[in-house]
């Protein structure tokens, strides 16, 4: 397909922000809508800016409306044959993006808004502190916070919002930040290896942020800088859910990859801890949709029982290799 000629949407008058070396990364999955409303929003008020827009295939139909904005807006477009998840739709996108010059990435969620001073302020940001990975507090259309910075606990994998961080801080959490929005350099993006294969769905998140300040990088919340996220959504493990129903996915992924992240960073003592409490753990993820949904329990029960059934599969599976000398 050829390469698209990016739009030009502002003349020199245009008081409006300029970018350059910098790229936004939405993962679409049956969103062009959502695109085409909130992402051309901001491309067309955002002179210099790559927009890359990576189509997790879901229908001909909707591929075929996504090639067909990308051409109407100059989008780069990232075409997998198949739906790569969210973490593995990122790479291939920030891969994109990297190809066409940027040194700074910003990776969106399609149905985040974020005003084009906004996304200035957040490369801003990476531009001077190109070692920080930093989002903006995540609004929901009411107003309220939906996330502005969040730990894991390293004890037993609980989430927690920042803002009830205990002070001194608990001395065995890592602070993440969500998926919806972050801002970083293609520098640090590198040195962390992007995404982690295996999560598919939620998680991914928690992950890419350890693994940035284990590569020596650190992860800041621009309080001043807001994002409106009409949560439908990426995050998580409940420290910014509202008591609704929630998918079959977002039980089975938060429940097992949970597990995935324990196997992957943690030693054998915390990984033996987290599996004895997967089912306690479990429990809670399920009540982030709210009493309700047990009036038809059985979506919610299956995706929680698949969870914790391959989430002490990847758990027992790594401690065995890590037995027999094999990690």
């Amino acid at each position: 397909m050829p390469e698209p000629t990016p739009r030009v949407h502002a003349s020199r008058d245009d008081p409006s922000p300029r970018f350059a070396g910098e790229a936004v990364v939405v993962v679409n999955y049956a969103s062009s809508e959502l695109l085409a409303e909130n992402l051309a929003a901001l491309s067309r008020a955002a002179a210099g800016l790559t927009v890359v827009v990576v189509d997790s295939f879901s229908s001909a139909k909707e591929r075929d409306a996504v090639v067909a904005l990308c051409g109407r807006e100059g989008w780069l477009a990232v075409l997998p044959p198949d739906n790569p998840g969210f973490g593995g739709g990122m790479n291939l996108g920030v891969a994109r993006a990297a190809e066409a010059g940027a040194e700074r990435v910003m990776l969106l969620n399609p149905d985040a808004v974020i005003e084009p001073q906004a996304a200035r302020a957040l490369f801003d940001a990476v531009a001077a502190e190109p070692d920080t990975m930093v989002a903006p507090r995540i609004l929901r259309p009411d107003g309220t916070v939906w996330s502005a910075g969040s730990d894991v606990s390293l004890v037993d994998g609980r989430m927690t919002s920042a803002r009830r961080r205990p002070q001194p801080p608990e001395r065995r959490a890592e602070p993440w930040l969500s998926g919806a929005c972050l801002c970083l350099s293609l520098d640090l993006w590198q040195r962390a290896g992007g995404f982690a294969d295996g999560y598919f769905l939620y998680w991914e998140d928690v992950d890419l942020s350890f693994r940035v300040r284990a590569a020596g990088g650190a992860l800041a919340v621009l309080d001043d800088v807001t994002v409106t996220h009409a949560e439908g959504g990426t995050q998580q493990a409940g420290a910014h859910s509202a008591a609704t129903a929630k998918s079959e996915g977002y039980y089975y992924f938060n429940i097992r990859n949970r597990m995935l992240f324990a196997a992957l960073h943690l030693d054998d003592g915390d990984l033996a801890h987290w599996l004895r409490t997967s089912p306690a753990v479990a429990r809670e993820i399920l009540l982030q949709g709210g009493r309700r949904q047990f009036l038809r329990p059985v979506v919610p029960l299956r995706a929680a029982l698949r969870g914790v059934r391959d989430g002490r599969r990847i758990a027992k599976a790594e401690l065995v290799a890590r037995s027999e000398g094999k990690r």
